[in-house]
């Protein structure tokens, strides 16, 4: 039997009972439309999750610290390293080499310092910290009050919603867990603060500023006994800066790292120009502020996720440990695909239900065809052209349902999401796309349809095609 003849004839089967075909593919339809809209939700939430993770500056993003270092996230990344007093330390030159690695975009020091913050007379302490340029595509920085700083080295100041209460003398309400941005919080906006730190200046440009500084400035010297062949000399002068507030967050920008998050922020420029006291790693286990200062711990940006692992193995071979989100992101990743199976697990069980359908509708056609098929088989059709024919009546049907299925999926998904932002509009969040329909999830999903209504079909067909032409033409 030509090709065209098989398709002619498995229309006009279709057509000749329409209603009960129709039925069939409908139910194919929603089978293929539950397949979708659950796969489609895990797709969109796998695809949420690693757009917030690349928006919080992590996704791309190693730590790297000096065994030295106050900080070291618990983690030593090689046991045959030097001890830690006689590691590398993490300073400037240190930076600089890292900045060179291939992939790497920005090798950012992570500078933070306790001050005293003066608002209307009143001294607040706070820690302060120093936001590279790049931070201001952060998402802790998507729904702040006001605006990123104008320059890489303002006089301006970026607060944290709990100091801004603070300074506002706010007080959480009764039932709140935290607080919220407000038109109070809004007022501090272009309001002046002093920020009063110390600064490590060299001895002999202090010996300078001590003669031109104020009464009540203090200075000291210190000098590192322990090692001759590096001695630092140097001046500690108390200092003000003052700084206007730009913007109100209400995020932590460091909140995924696991530290000590920030509540006034500045640029990091700006810190770096302070000159700022900062210790240069542990002596006896106390902070040595003794010889030349070093970085706490670096944030360097990578200019893929896919390049992390690399750079990281780079860094660790200068003498450093490194920290990424890599291995949280892999499981994330194996969870993601263990939600996917079993969405499409529990999504496909309508589909099963819809396969019974199609045999029940081939079966029938059967009972009600017999007298056609002996025609066929008396005219010359072999059994393979009726199983054939019965199998493209199965194909067509799950080609139909496979693409009512997949449109019936876009509009659920399209609702979830509708009414998931409603909710988050009513909580005062962000809309998020909480769905998503690749193109391989369209043609898997009616590819899918179609194998599943020709496996369907099989049993029919077979016993179609087993028909005694004799016994066929005697049924009626």
């Amino acid at each position: 039997m030509k090709a065209n003849d098989l398709v002619d004839l498995a229309a006009r089967n279709l057509r000749e009972s329409l209603l009960r075909n129709s039925l069939t593919t409908i139910g194919i339809g929603v089978g293929v439309a539950s397949l979708v809209a659950m796969l489609s939700l895990g797709i969109g939430l796998q695809q949420l999750a690693n757009r917030r993770l690349a928006r919080s500056g992590l996704f791309d993003n190693i730590v790297v610290t000096s065994r030295r270092s106050l900080r070291g996230f618990g983690r030593v990344d090689n046991r045959d390293m030097a001890p830690p007093a006689e590691s590398r330390p993490l300073d400037e030159n240190a930076r600089a080499e890292i900045a060179r690695l291939p992939d790497v975009l920005e090798a950012a020091p992570d500078l933070r310092f306790t001050a005293e913050i003066s608002y209307e007379g009143k001294p607040h302490l706070a820690m302060v910290a120093g936001l590279p340029p790049s931070a201001r595509d952060r998402d802790a920085f998507e729904s702040m009050q006001g605006s990123f700083f104008s320059s890489v080295a303002a006089d301006e100041a970026i607060l944290q919603i709990q100091f801004a209460d603070e300074l506002l003398g706010i007080q959480l309400k009764p039932g709140e867990w935290s607080p919220k941005l407000d038109g109070q919080t809004q007022s501090l906006i272009g309001k002046e603060l002093t920020l009063h730190y110390a600064e490590r200046v060299a001895s002999g440009a202090a010996a300078s500023d001590r003669r031109s500084s104020t009464e009540g400035q203090r200075s000291s010297a210190l000098q590192d006994v322990g090692q001759p062949s590096a001695v630092a000399v140097f001046s500690v002068i108390p200092r003000e800066r003052d700084l206007r507030v730009v913007a109100v967050t209400d995020r932590d920008p460091e909140g995924l790292r696991g530290i000590a998050g920030a509540r006034v922020f500045i640029p990091l420029q700006m810190v770096e120009n302070l000159h700022v006291m900062l210790p240069s790693g542990l002596r006896g286990g106390e902070p040595d502020f003794s010889s030349a200062p070093a970085y706490p711990s670096l944030n360097v940006r990578v200019r893929s996720p896919n390049k992390v692992e690399s750079v990281q193995d780079a860094i660790r071979r200068m003498g450093f440990n490194t920290f990424s989100i890599l291995d949280a992101t892999r499981s994330l990743q194996r969870f993601f695909a263990v939600l996917d199976l079993f969405l499409g697990i529990f999504g496909s069980l309508a589909l099963a239900v819809a396969a019974l359908g199609i045999v029940n509708t081939l079966v029938m056609a059967i009972l009600e065809r017999r007298r056609e098929i002996g025609i066929m088989k008396a005219l010359g059709a072999s059994d393979g052209d009726v199983k054939r024919l019965f199998l493209a009546e199965a194909g067509v049907m799950g080609l139909l349902g496979g693409m009512l299925g997949v449109t019936l999926g876009w509009i659920i998904g399209r609702l979830i999401n509708a009414g998931a932002n409603f909710y988050l509009r009513r909580q005062n969040l962000p809309p998020e796309n909480l769905w998503a329909v690749p193109w391989w999830l369209v043609g898997g999903a009616i590819a899918f349809a179609i194998v599943i209504s020709m496996i369907s079909g099989l049993y029919p067909a077979a016993r179609a095609a087993k028909l005694d032409p004799v016994q066929a033409l005697r049924y009626e």
